[in-house]
């Protein structure tokens, strides 16, 4: 079974901006969402609010792995991203300023997953052997970040079997 997955830490905003996100944090995110950009070039969802993210998308690593590369990046900066959530939420009223670990998984995928050297999907090895990339947990190190920055954890997981992808839901 494919499995494509990555992690990303976001901060959102109807207000803020992700170059104002980025200059009180001086982190410069990985990628941002600006708010109604697609308003004009698309049909489809219209982004509720700004976002400023730091992601990460590396192949072959377990989702928490990946979050761990995120959190690593953002651990030295907690104290100004538990700041600047606090910021954001009392200008939003708390509606739309937030912080999230988003988690996202996409089994049955049609893209290649890693391989061991001997071209045996990751996902079927065992975890003696190479990792199983389906069994992930939080550390108390991550857990203890998202309760610091008052961020909240999203996994989303999909089924992209034929005719369970919901790229094509329209």
């Amino acid at each position: 079974m494919p499995l494509h997955q990555y992690a990303y830490f976001a901060l959102a905003s109807r207000h803020t901006s992700a170059a104002e996100m980025a200059a009180f944090l001086g982190i410069e995110p990985d990628e941002t969402m600006v708010r109604a950009s697609r308003l004009l070039t698309q049909p489809r969802a219209i982004p509720a609010s700004h976002a400023w993210k730091v992601v990460c998308r590396d192949p072959g690593l377990r989702v928490d792995e990946q979050v761990a590369r995120v959190i690593a990046r953002l651990a030295p900066h907690t104290e100004r991203i538990a700041a600047l959530v606090e910021r954001l939420k009392a200008e939003e009223d708390g509606e739309y300023g937030s912080a999230v670990l988003e988690i996202v998984r996409y089994f049955n995928d049609d893209e290649e997953g890693p391989t061991s050297d001997d071209g045996v999907p990751a996902w079927r090895t065992s975890t003696t052997e190479k990792p199983n990339m389906f069994g992930w947990h939080l550390d108390r190190h991550v857990l203890n970040f998202l309760t610091a920055t008052g961020a909240v954890l999203d996994v989303d997981e999909y089924d992209m079997s034929p005719g369970n992808d919901p790229r094509d839901w329209a």
